[in-house]
């Protein structure tokens, strides 16, 4: 899969209550979680999102409570794709099960700058930050993880596998 979009730049240890706080889990909306996206963070987020822009953080990204809220709300707010130094490790696989693909590269995260247009290719692992000409180089998703993401997630996958779609 090959993803092309603005960065978005935050530090370390953004946990999930920052990427949607917990007063809005009483839905699970992606519409209406996606409006609320890292407000307690950047008030702006949501209006300086575009469709298929990608974010990119420090280490420890996703870490806190585990809740399928944060990808849902990072994925439907139109990020594609997510490159961190690190992921909490519930929130990789909450990522994966809900489509939106991530990506850890601390090189390429110290060298994307704030709106820079990067290409991220997940199939070789390639990201390019098009604003500087740089490429770095992260580990590629294994078949299935990518079958995952492609359908959408992980319920969307076994609907395709199993001729439910």
């Amino acid at each position: 899969m090959q993803f092309k979009g603005s960065a978005h730049r935050y530090g370390r240890d953004i946990d999930t209550d920052v990427i949607i706080p917990a007063r809005y889990l009483t839905t699970s909306d992606p519409a209406e979680l996606a409006k609320h996206c890292l407000e307690d963070l950047d008030t702006q987020f949501v209006e300086k999102v575009q469709p298929g822009d990608i974010l990119v953080a420090e280490e420890n990204f996703g870490c806190g409570s585990s809740r399928e809220h944060a990808p849902i709300a990072i994925k439907a707010a139109g990020v594609d794709v997510v490159i961190a130094k690190s992921f909490a490790r519930i929130f990789y696989r909450n990522a994966i099960n809900t489509g939106l693909a991530i990506m850890e590269c601390p090189a390429a995260v110290d060298a994307i700058g704030q709106g820079d247009v990067v290409s991220v290719d997940t199939e070789t692992g390639t990201i390019v930050d098009e604003t500087t000409g740089q490429t770095f180089t992260a580990q590629p998703f294994p078949p299935f993880i990518a079958e995952i993401i492609e359908a959408g997630g992980l319920v969307n996958r076994w609907k395709n596998k199993l001729g439910q779609q």
